[in-house]
């Protein structure tokens, strides 16, 4: 197959009408251009220039050559331009694959900042309720970042974020709405919001509370911990979410653990050295995780490093 290098000395001796010129403006010596010529003759089974005593003349064949030759050489030009822009974060696609939960908490400022400095790149964003899923995905090629907490297990390339703090919510009223937080060993007996299997935070809370040696008693079970929190706010019982449930404050009352439960936040590649996923990681590693504050009812959430204080409780792992 005839190489740029040749069809662009072809289109320099179009233009120039002289092998001295045409070498002078492609900054080759004329063995050089004479040698790509050359080639390219090989590759179309036929002359090119024709040699005069006085110079070379370009045949019809290197004439007609020579209009699509413009043509390749363009589109070379784009797609060397279509790199440059993608990997300086001006233009492609990137695929996020995120918690549900986490879109309003963690990634909502940061689509928006990208949609504002970043116009043509394009975001495909798909949301989950399991890690394990979104794990799947990646791996199938159809992701290209997955954010969330960490799945059971994965052979790509795994980024810790932070952590996020597991709560308990009860409906007002409750024997433990007054408090600030809550044992584990005080959910027994309990009517329990659970999450149904397809959602990771159901395999999450009973490792957890077997961990502590407590049996939960659930009264129903809901795909989301949205909709778990505003189940327990509206006194269909107690239950246990993540931080990222609750940017939108639910009905009821909050608790945290004593001690406090976190759990790790993970962003998920394999493709790390892409040019703009590594943009984006940069861009969620230094926004941080929004962690819990206590405020006047004991629920606030601002921006910070996510790392947050104290002892962790239960266990680490995710969907």
């Amino acid at each position: 197959m005839a190489t740029l290098r040749a069809l662009e000395c072809l289109v320099a001796l179009v233009d120039e009408g002289s092998v001295t010129r045409a070498a002078a403006a492609l900054h080759l010596s004329q063995p050089a251009l004479s040698h790509q010529i050359a080639a390219l003759e090989r590759e179309l089974d036929t002359p090119v220039v024709e040699r005069l005593s006085r110079g070379v003349r370009v045949t019809a064949a290197g004439r007609a050559a020579a209009v699509d030759a413009r043509i390749a050489l363009k589109a070379a030009e784009r797609a060397v331009e279509a790199g440059r822009d993608v990997a300086a974060g001006r233009a492609g696609r990137i695929r996020l694959a995120c918690a549900e939960t986490m879109t309003v908490w963690l990634l909502v400022s940061l689509l928006r900042r990208w949609r504002s400095l970043r116009p043509e790149v394009r975001i495909d964003l798909m949301e989950f309720t399991s890690s394990d899923a979104m794990v799947e995905i990646l791996m199938a090629g159809e992701a290209d970042l997955v954010v969330g907490p960490e799945p059971t297990g994965t052979t790509a390339h795994v980024e810790r974020l932070g952590d996020e703090e597991m709560l308990v919510v009860c409906p007002d009223g409750h024997r433990l709405a007054g408090r600030s937080s809550v044992r584990v060993e005080e959910l027994v007996g309990e009517p329990f919001v659970h999450y149904t299997s397809d959602n990771g935070n159901a395999a999450w809370v009973d490792r957890f509370v077997s961990s502590h040696q407590v049996a939960l008693s659930p009264v129903l079970r809901t795909r989301s911990p949205r909709t778990a929190a505003q189940l327990a706010g509206a006194g269909m019982g107690l239950t246990i979410v993540p931080a990222s449930a609750l940017a939108v404050r639910p009905a009821g009352v909050v608790l945290g653990f004593d001690p406090p439960v976190r759990r790790a936040v993970v962003a998920i590649t394999t493709v790390p050295s892409d040019s703009l996923v590594a943009l984006f990681l940069a861009d969620l590693r230094d926004q941080g995780l929004p962690v819990r504050a206590e405020g006047a009812d004991g629920f606030e959430d601002q921006l910070g490093d996510g790392s947050g204080g104290g002892d962790e409780g239960g266990v680490v792992g995710g969907p």
